[in-house]
C-alpha cells in the first residue's frame, strides 16, 4: 500500500529484484487500481545503469538480450539486485493498494509479432501559402520538436510517425518520447525525413525536451544538471509547456536553457498572450520554439501544428543533419506558425518578412504595432521578440 506519506518522503520508490546469472530475460508486471491513482514503472539494473521507463502508460515490461518492451533497452542482463522504480504520480487519502509480479527466464523469449507491413513514404505537400524567402544557399525547415511513439504513451511507432510527419508537410521532426531513449536507435532507419533525437525529460513539477544525442538524461536530478550534462554532451534543452495546467514548470533554475516551448498544442486561445509574457519574464533572449506535443491519430491536434521554422544552409531539406539542426536552433533564427501553410514571420539580418500575412499586425515586446499590408512585407527589427497577430489579437505567427 503505497500512502501520502510514501510520497511526501520520496515521489520515487524501488523495489529490488534479483536476477540470477545466466537468465537472458526480465519480465515485471505491476497492478493496482487505474481509477485510484498512478503508479510509473521504470527499471535500473545492478550497476544502477538506466533499462528503461513507461512512466504510467504500461502494466509491465520485458527486458531481453534480444529485444525489450519499447520504452527498454534490449541488451545482457548483469547477475544481482535489479531496482524496479516506481514513481508514485497520484496516490490517494486513503492510499493505493499495488502488486508486483516478477519472472526470470534462462532463455529470451520470442518478440512479440512484428507490425504490419508500412506503406510507401507519402508526398510531401508543397507549401500551398506564399514561399519563404531565404539567403542563397539556405531555406527554412518546417518541423514539430514534441512528439511521442510507442517507446512512451504514443499510438505510433516511429516508423508510423515519420510517415505522419511527411505527409502533415514537414522537413524534420523531434522524437521525444518520456524519460527514455529506446527510440533512438531507431531513428536512422527513416530516410524520409530527418528525425532528431529527443527525450522528454518528464517530473511532476514540469517537464523539458533534451534535443540531441545525448545519452539518457536522469530526471531524478535537479534540474540544473539536466541543464549542465546535455550542454556539455553538445545537445539542447528546451523548458515545455511552462504554463500547462498540472505540468506547469516549477523547477527553480539557476541557468537558462537556450530554447522555450513558447507554442503548444495546448494553446488554444491564442488572444491569451500568458505564453509570451512568460517567456519575456523569464528569459527574453531564449529562442522561442513550438511543439504539437502530437500522441495519436485521433487526438484533436495534428503533427505540425504549430510548426517550427528553422533556417539551415541546405537547399534541400535532405541534406539537413541533426548536427545541422541543433547548430541553427543554437543561433537562429527561428520562427514558429500555426502549421506549415500558414502565416510566417521570418527574421532576415535587421529584417522581419511577414509572409502570407496580409491585414495582421506586425507586434513587439515594447508594444508597438504595425500594420501589415500585403503578402510579403519586410520590416526593420530591432533583437528581441515579436509576433503577428490578426484584428481579434489572436497570435498568428512568433519570432525572437
Amino acid at each position: 500500500m503505497w500512502r501520502p506519506e510514501d510520497r511526501a518522503a520520496s515521489i520515487y520508490q524501488y523495489v529490488p529484484v534479483e536476477v540470477g546469472a545466466g537468465h537472458r530475460a526480465l519480465r515485471v508486471g505491476l497492478a493496482y487500481d487505474r481509477s485510484a491513482g498512478v503508479l510509473d514503472l521504470g527499471c535500473l539494473d545492478p550497476t544502477g545503469a538506466f533499462r528503461g521507463w513507461s512512466g504510467g502508460a504500461r502494466e509491465g515490461f520485458t527486458i531481453a538480450e534480444t529485444w525489450s518492451t519499447p520504452g527498454y533497452l534490449p541488451g545482457p542482463l548483469p547477475a544481482g539486485q535489479w531496482q524496479v522504480m516506481l514513481g508514485l504520480h497520484r496516490v490517494p487519502a486513503e492510499g493505493l493498494p499495488w502488486r508486483l509480479t516478477v519472472s526470470t527466464s534462462s532463455e529470451p523469449g520470442p518478440a512479440p509479432d512484428a507490425a504490419a507491413p508500412l506503406a510507401p513514404w507519402p508526398q510531401r505537400p508543397t507549401r500551398s501559402g506564399p514561399p519563404l524567402p531565404a539567403p542563397p544557399g539556405y531555406r527554412w525547415l518546417a518541423g514539430d520538436l514534441h512528439a511521442h511513439s510507442v517507446h512512451s504513451d504514443g499510438a505510433l511507432t516511429v516508423s508510423e510517425l515519420a510517415r505522419l510527419a511527411v505527409a502533415s508537410g514537414l522537413d524534420f521532426l523531434a522524437v521525444t518520447d518520456h524519460n527514455t531513449v529506446s527510440h533512438h536507435p531507431w531513428l536512422p532507419d527513416e530516410s524520409g525525413i530527418l528525425l532528431l533525437p529527443g527525450q522528454e525529460v518528464t517530473t511532476a513539477r514540469g517537464h523539458a525536451n533534451a534535443y540531441g544525442d545525448v545519452g539518457w538524461v536522469d530526471f531524478r536530478l535537479p534540474a540544473d544538471d539536466w541543464l549542465s550534462i546535455v550542454d556539455d554532451r553538445g545537445g539542447l534543452v528546451s523548458v515545455n509547456h511552462p504554463l500547462a495546467a498540472d505540468v506547469a514548470w516549477l523547477h527553480p533554475l539557476h541557468a537558462r536553457p537556450r530554447l522555450v516551448e513558447v507554442w503548444h498544442s495546448g494553446w488554444w486561445d491564442r488572444t491569451w498572450t500568458a505564453p509570451l509574457a512568460w517567456l519575456l519574464a523569464f528569459d527574453p533572449a531564449a529562442v522561442p520554439v513550438g511543439g504539437s506535443d502530437f500522441h495519436d491519430p485521433s487526438d484533436s491536434w495534428r503533427l505540425g501544428t504549430p510548426t517550427t521554422w528553422v533556417l539551415c544552409p541546405v537547399t534541400d531539406p535532405r541534406e539537413a543533419t541533426a548536427g545541422m539542426l541543433l547548430d541553427a536552433l543554437r543561433t537562429g533564427p527561428v520562427s514558429i506558425g500555426e502549421s506549415p501553410d500558414g502565416p510566417a514571420l521570418l527574421r532576415l539580418g535587421d529584417e522581419l518578412v511577414a509572409v502570407g500575412a496580409d491585414g495582421a499586425l506586425l507586434t513587439d515586446f515594447t508594444g508597438q504595432r504595425r500594420p501589415v499590408l500585403g503578402d510579403r512585407v519586410a520590416f526593420a527589427a530591432v533583437p528581441g521578440l515579436h509576433w503577428l497577430e490578426d484584428h481579434q489579437t489572436r497570435v498568428l505567427a512568433v519570432s525572437g
